[in-house]
């Protein structure tokens, strides 16, 4: 009897308890999972209205210089001449008689392949030449003991070249007539040289082959002259270039070599170019 009401008591007071244990443990599972919900909403509409990182539009190609699709002809040369009588670096010197002559002519094609940029071809020739006649003297005055005569030598060389370029624009005004441009060119150029020298009473010549590769960034302004044709002004500031030489004497036969590199970003003065060129297809009409 005892046994039974033992049974009785633990049946009345056990369920109860187990009942309530369990309850706590669903309400304990179902507020875990409540949080771990409600955090991952959290973390989801963080994410959603969290702000991405965007390129900054510096508006370099807002005003437009030149349209996609164009196509350009055109044409740079540069021009000079060096004289002893206009040049304040010989006047050091007694009788010197020096003079000479540098020509540039470059024709390119190009394509835009986008507004204000554009990849081309360029082709050139370049023409240089130098005079300083027999029987100059090197005089540095009455004060220093010191003179040469300078012996007769003559510089002629002729080159061609092949290029690819990128040139990028920005306009300076909203009609787009005013424009700077960045350009880099990689070109390879070949061409022949002759040197004269007077040696012992006779003139004595060698001859060069010359092969160039050159990095160069060429950097300009330009502006609309007419609605299709445009003036360019362009500045040579150097670059990476490598230069290989070849000498012959005057039966052919070869005598020496030279190999060079060399990365120089200054400005040069035999490659400032005035240039013309014209837009085949102006969509600035349409």
């Amino acid at each position: 009897m005892k046994r039974i009401l033992s049974i009785l008591l633990l049946v009345s007071f056990g369920l109860p308890a187990a009942a309530r244990s369990l309850g706590e443990e669903s309400l304990q599972t179902s507020a875990r999972e409540l949080a771990v919900s409600t955090l991952a909403s959290d973390t989801t509409h963080k994410q959603r209205f969290l702000p991405t990182r965007r390129r900054i539009d510096r508006e370099i190609n807002k005003l437009k210089f030149a349209y996609k699709g164009e196509v350009i002809m055109g044409l740079t040369a540069s021009y000079g001449t060096l004289t002893s009588d206009d040049t304040d670096v010989l006047l050091i010197l007694d009788n010197i008689d020096a003079d000479g002559t540098f020509t540039t002519v470059k024709p390119f094609v190009g394509y835009f392949y986008r507004d204000n940029s554009c990849l081309g071809a360029r082709f050139g020739y370049n023409h240089m030449s130098g005079t300083l006649d027999k029987g100059a003297l090197f005089d540095l005055g009455e004060n220093n003991d010191i003179s040469l005569n300078i012996p007769y030598l003559d510089f002629q060389s002729n080159n061609f070249s092949f290029g690819i370029f990128h040139r990028s624009y920005a306009g300076l005004d909203p009609k787009g007539r005013f424009g700077l441009f960045a350009e880099f060119e990689l070109s390879v150029s070949t061409g022949t040289s002759r040197f004269s020298y007077e040696s012992e009473g006779k003139i004595k010549r060698t001859f060069s082959d010359n092969t160039q590769l050159k990095l160069a960034f060429n950097p300009g302004a330009a502006v609309y002259i007419f609605p299709n044709v445009c003036a360019t002004l362009s500045f040579g500031l150097g670059g990476i270039q490598y230069t290989s030489v070849n000498q012959k004497d005057e039966q052919g036969n070869k005598i020496g070599s030279r190999e060079a590199s060399s990365m120089k970003f200054k400005l040069n003065i035999l490659a400032i170019n005035i240039g013309m060129t014209i837009h085949m297809w102006d969509k600035k009409k349409r």
